[in-house]
């Protein structure tokens, strides 16, 4: 019989939700699996260096170019670091708090290439290093999400310190809470396959939060302030679609049937977000462009993170649809209705379609729409238990978030120079071009 002692973070959590696991005499790692998993930490790694950072880039003006690349760059660097030291302890270190995994595994104590994790069938075990590593991934990007809101203004310093805290105070202990079988939004019931809650959810309510206290682009409404190379952003976008399939089908944990539905819903969730957006355009505005075409495949990848795992492929499209609908809305209406410059709008894709996708988990999920759960699946009961789930992790992060943006501008300050502004952050903060005549 297996033991959790010998076993941490996704592996305690699976056995203590699957008593069936810890009947299997011996575990077994399957070389498949691992090169699945050593593969998809790699695809998540491309999404932010380069993915993230040329769709963000390609979506200022070019004398910021270089400082979103720079910090998407170091925000993944340091998370890294963190995540070692202190951050995979604090998610899935073994603890029995709702809220935290605790100090057991502070840089990576008693963790060795002998030590495994379990997956999601009986039995069938991966290297710990390797959770470790695609775990790392996700924190990495999160924050990195976060800067588009902010694009062109704030500090790199106030970015960086930001970025720290933030990881540990909102995404550790969110991560903990939805994806470790002691955590308060994993005991509620809640489906997050790969990070409607944990990854964007939290990440647009940190942008939304963020451009509010950093306020408008100096000009916004006056100056040009178009994408400067929608090339790049198209460059940017396909990595990240490309770099998603890790994202969603690694959650799997295995190379499985489990894999295959995560990755068929990749592409039709994606390509029925797509669609909608374009036709959106098309109607209300005359023209499909370049532009609504990537924002719609960031919100259908975004929508269908929670669901991969457990919706059907025609439900995927809908639900990529539904959000992309609904983040075309909250882009063209509601943030100018209310004046907020979220400037690569990270809420507004992110943030709703987030929401979008891990409220309509719940539905999509049931075996009528598609879905892979069984004739016992009550969609109104899944469904309030994803609303909760939504609406826990909106009120810690945008708490905590506001508290820190609120430190930062009262000591070391968000916001450079007016000059430095209009200049541009690529010289005056990291003192090179990305171009030259």
């Amino acid at each position: 019989m297996m033991k959790l002692a010998k076993y941490s973070g996704l592996a305690a959590a699976l056995l203590a939700a699957h008593p069936a696991l810890a009947q299997e005499a011996e575990p077994v790692m399957e070389k498949g699996d691992v090169a699945w998993m050593l593969i998809s930490t790699v695809l998540v790694l491309f999404m932010i260096v380069p993915g993230l950072a040329l769709f963000y880039g390609g979506l200022v003006r070019a004398k910021n170019m270089l400082s979103v690349l720079m910090q998407c760059t170091m925000i993944a660097a340091m998370v890294m670091v963190i995540w070692v030291v202190y951050g995979y302890s604090v998610a899935f270190g073994g603890g029995t708090g709702a809220y935290w995994g605790g100090l057991g595994k502070l840089f990576l104590a008693g963790v060795t290439p002998e030590s495994m994790s379990a997956t999601f069938t009986a039995g069938v075990v991966i290297p710990e290093y390797v959770f470790i590593a695609f775990q790392m991934t996700f924190a990495a990007i999160t924050p990195a999400l976060i800067v588009g809101a902010f694009a062109e203004r704030i500090k790199f310093s106030a970015v960086m310190l930001f970025s720290a805290l933030w990881v540990t105070l909102v995404y550790f202990p969110v991560a903990h809470m939805v994806w470790d079988a002691s955590g308060l939004i994993f005991n509620m019931g809640a489906l997050d396959f790969a990070g409607g809650t944990v990854v964007h959810i939290n990440a647009g309510i940190a942008a939304l939060i963020g451009a509010i206290f950093v306020g408008p682009r100096i000009g916004l409404g006056k100056d040009m302030m178009a994408p400067h190379s929608m090339t790049l952003t198209l460059v940017g976008a396909g990595i990240l679609w490309v770099g998603w399939f890790g994202f969603n089908v690694g959650s799997n944990l295995e190379a499985n049937g489990g894999a295959a539905l995560a990755m068929i819903n990749t592409f039709t969730a994606t390509a029925g977000a797509i669609l909608a957006w374009a036709a959106l355009e098309a109607v209300l505005r005359g023209k499909a462009s370049m532009l609504g075409a990537a924002s719609g495949m960031i919100a259908g990848l975004v929508a269908v993170t929670p669901a991969a795992g457990t919706v059907g492929p025609v439900g995927a499209i809908l639900l990529g649809a539904l959000a992309s609908s609904a983040c075309y809305f909250f882009v063209a209406v509601v943030k100018n209705k209310f004046g907020y410059d979220d400037s690569l709008d990270v809420f507004g894709i992110h943030g709703v379609g987030g929401i979008i996708g891990a409220i309509g988990t719940g539905i999509f999920s049931a075996s009528s729409l598609g879905g892979i759960k069984g004739d016992d699946y009550s969609i109104a009961a899944q469904t309030w238990i994803q609303i909760q789930a939504v609406a826990i992790t909106v009120v810690w992060c945008a708490v905590v978030s506001a508290v820190l943006y609120l430190i930062i501008s009262k000591t070391i300050g968000l916001r450079v120079a007016a000059e430095d502004e209009r200049r541009g952050l690529d010289l005056t903060a990291h003192g090179e071009s990305a171009y030259h005549s």
